[in-house]
Protein backbone atom coordinates (compact mmCIF):
# COMPACT_ATOMS: atom_id res chain seq x y z
CA UNK A 1 0.00 0.00 0.00
CA UNK A 2 1.38 3.40 -0.94
CA UNK A 3 2.02 6.18 1.51
CA UNK A 4 1.68 9.96 1.21
CA UNK A 5 4.28 11.92 3.17
CA UNK A 6 3.92 15.38 4.71
CA UNK A 7 7.51 16.24 3.81
CA UNK A 8 10.76 14.73 2.62
CA UNK A 9 11.73 13.13 5.92
CA UNK A 10 15.40 12.24 6.66
CA UNK A 11 14.83 8.52 6.03
CA UNK A 12 13.23 9.26 2.67
CA UNK A 13 16.00 11.72 1.80
CA UNK A 14 18.57 8.99 2.49
CA UNK A 15 16.70 6.57 0.22
CA UNK A 16 16.56 9.20 -2.54
CA UNK A 17 20.31 9.75 -2.25
CA UNK A 18 20.99 6.02 -2.76
CA UNK A 19 19.21 5.83 -6.13
CA UNK A 20 21.25 6.06 -9.32
CA UNK A 21 18.97 8.30 -11.38
CA UNK A 22 15.57 9.94 -11.45
CA UNK A 23 12.96 10.69 -14.08
CA UNK A 24 11.29 14.04 -14.79
CA UNK A 25 7.84 14.35 -16.38
CA UNK A 26 6.26 17.56 -17.67
CA UNK A 27 3.57 18.50 -20.17
CA UNK A 28 2.40 21.65 -21.92
CA UNK A 29 -0.89 23.21 -20.84
CA UNK A 30 -2.92 22.14 -23.88
CA UNK A 31 -2.05 19.83 -26.72
CA UNK A 32 1.61 19.34 -27.35
CA UNK A 33 3.68 16.43 -26.23
CA UNK A 34 4.18 14.98 -22.74
CA UNK A 35 7.87 14.58 -21.94
CA UNK A 36 9.68 12.14 -19.65
CA UNK A 37 13.45 12.39 -19.26
CA UNK A 38 15.97 10.36 -17.28
CA UNK A 39 18.26 12.55 -15.17
CA UNK A 40 21.42 11.90 -13.25
CA UNK A 41 23.75 11.15 -11.79
CA UNK A 42 21.84 11.35 -8.52
CA UNK A 43 24.33 13.89 -7.13
CA UNK A 44 22.77 16.50 -9.43
CA UNK A 45 19.54 16.24 -7.37
CA UNK A 46 19.57 18.15 -4.10
CA UNK A 47 17.03 18.23 -1.29
CA UNK A 48 16.87 21.88 -0.24
CA UNK A 49 14.38 21.30 2.59
CA UNK A 50 11.39 19.10 3.40
CA UNK A 51 9.31 20.52 0.55
CA UNK A 52 11.87 21.78 -1.96
CA UNK A 53 14.22 19.95 -4.31
CA UNK A 54 16.39 21.14 -7.17
CA UNK A 55 18.58 19.61 -9.83
CA UNK A 56 21.12 20.70 -12.40
CA UNK A 57 19.62 20.85 -15.88
CA UNK A 58 22.34 19.67 -18.24
CA UNK A 59 22.62 20.70 -21.87
CA UNK A 60 20.82 18.11 -23.96
CA UNK A 61 19.19 17.42 -27.28
CA UNK A 62 15.86 18.88 -26.15
CA UNK A 63 14.52 21.56 -23.85
CA UNK A 64 11.04 20.28 -23.07
CA UNK A 65 11.25 20.48 -19.29
CA UNK A 66 12.30 24.14 -19.30
CA UNK A 67 9.67 25.07 -21.91
CA UNK A 68 6.86 23.30 -20.05
CA UNK A 69 7.86 24.81 -16.71
CA UNK A 70 7.98 28.29 -18.19
CA UNK A 71 4.47 27.73 -19.53
CA UNK A 72 2.71 26.12 -16.55
CA UNK A 73 5.15 24.96 -13.86
CA UNK A 74 3.77 21.41 -13.50
CA UNK A 75 6.36 18.70 -12.86
CA UNK A 76 6.76 15.24 -11.36
CA UNK A 77 10.01 13.57 -10.35
CA UNK A 78 10.01 9.79 -10.07
CA UNK A 79 12.65 7.61 -8.47
CA UNK A 80 12.68 3.82 -8.71
CA UNK A 81 14.63 1.28 -6.66
CA UNK A 82 16.55 -0.81 -9.19
CA UNK A 83 18.52 -2.37 -6.31
CA UNK A 84 17.24 -3.58 -2.94
CA UNK A 85 13.58 -3.67 -1.87
CA UNK A 86 11.08 -2.52 -4.52
CA UNK A 87 9.86 1.06 -4.24
CA UNK A 88 8.80 4.02 -6.36
CA UNK A 89 8.72 7.58 -5.02
CA UNK A 90 7.03 10.47 -6.81
CA UNK A 91 7.49 14.16 -6.05
CA UNK A 92 4.70 16.24 -7.62
CA UNK A 93 5.00 19.99 -7.60
CA UNK A 94 5.58 23.30 -9.29
CA UNK A 95 8.95 23.98 -10.82
CA UNK A 96 10.80 26.99 -12.09
CA UNK A 97 13.82 27.44 -14.28
CA UNK A 98 16.78 29.32 -12.81
CA UNK A 99 18.98 29.88 -15.89
CA UNK A 100 22.73 29.52 -15.52
CA UNK A 101 24.73 32.69 -16.11
CA UNK A 102 26.81 30.74 -18.62
CA UNK A 103 25.87 27.30 -20.02
CA UNK A 104 29.39 26.79 -21.36
CA UNK A 105 30.20 24.23 -18.66
CA UNK A 106 27.25 22.08 -19.74
CA UNK A 107 24.67 23.16 -17.15
CA UNK A 108 21.86 25.29 -18.63
CA UNK A 109 19.94 25.93 -15.43
CA UNK A 110 18.88 24.75 -12.03
CA UNK A 111 15.33 23.42 -11.87
CA UNK A 112 13.84 24.19 -8.45
CA UNK A 113 10.66 22.40 -7.41
CA UNK A 114 8.23 23.34 -4.68
CA UNK A 115 6.98 19.86 -3.83
CA UNK A 116 3.23 19.68 -3.22
CA UNK A 117 2.76 15.91 -2.94
CA UNK A 118 5.20 13.18 -1.91
CA UNK A 119 4.14 9.56 -2.29
CA UNK A 120 5.53 6.10 -2.68
CA UNK A 121 4.21 2.88 -4.18
CA UNK A 122 5.22 -0.75 -4.30
CA UNK A 123 7.56 -0.83 -7.30
CA UNK A 124 6.94 -4.53 -7.90
CA UNK A 125 7.11 -3.98 -11.67
CA UNK A 126 10.55 -2.34 -11.54
CA UNK A 127 13.27 -4.84 -12.51
CA UNK A 128 16.36 -5.50 -10.42
CA UNK A 129 19.36 -4.08 -12.25
CA UNK A 130 23.06 -4.05 -11.51
CA UNK A 131 24.82 -0.69 -11.64
CA UNK A 132 28.08 -0.79 -13.58
CA UNK A 133 28.96 2.91 -13.85
CA UNK A 134 28.23 6.26 -15.43
CA UNK A 135 28.43 6.69 -19.20
CA UNK A 136 31.43 8.73 -20.43
CA UNK A 137 29.78 10.23 -23.53
CA UNK A 138 28.52 13.48 -21.96
CA UNK A 139 31.93 14.52 -20.69
CA UNK A 140 33.54 13.60 -24.03
CA UNK A 141 30.90 15.61 -25.90
CA UNK A 142 31.46 18.67 -23.69
CA UNK A 143 35.22 18.43 -24.19
CA UNK A 144 34.86 18.06 -27.96
CA UNK A 145 32.52 21.07 -28.21
CA UNK A 146 34.44 23.37 -25.87
CA UNK A 147 32.67 26.09 -23.90
CA UNK A 148 31.98 28.29 -26.95
CA UNK A 149 30.61 25.32 -28.87
CA UNK A 150 28.29 24.39 -26.00
CA UNK A 151 27.00 27.97 -25.81
CA UNK A 152 26.28 27.93 -29.54
CA UNK A 153 24.56 24.54 -29.25
CA UNK A 154 22.22 25.88 -26.55
CA UNK A 155 21.35 28.91 -28.72
CA UNK A 156 20.76 26.81 -31.81
CA UNK A 157 19.16 23.66 -30.37
CA UNK A 158 17.62 24.56 -27.00
CA UNK A 159 15.84 27.86 -27.73
CA UNK A 160 12.44 26.18 -27.92
CA UNK A 161 10.66 22.88 -27.37
CA UNK A 162 9.64 20.46 -30.09
CA UNK A 163 6.19 22.09 -29.88
CA UNK A 164 7.61 25.60 -30.37
CA UNK A 165 7.38 26.78 -26.74
CA UNK A 166 10.21 29.09 -25.61
CA UNK A 167 12.83 27.35 -23.47
CA UNK A 168 16.30 28.91 -23.47
CA UNK A 169 15.85 31.75 -25.93
CA UNK A 170 17.45 35.13 -25.26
Amino acid sequence: MGKVFDSIEPKLAEWIGRQRLFFVATAPGEGGRVNVSPKGPIGTLRIVDGSTVEYDDHVGSGAETAAHLRENGRICLMLCAFEGPPRIVRLHGRGRVLPAADPGDGTRAVIRIDVERISDSCGYGVPLMEYTGERPQRERWLESKGEDGVREYVKARNAESIDGLPAFSD
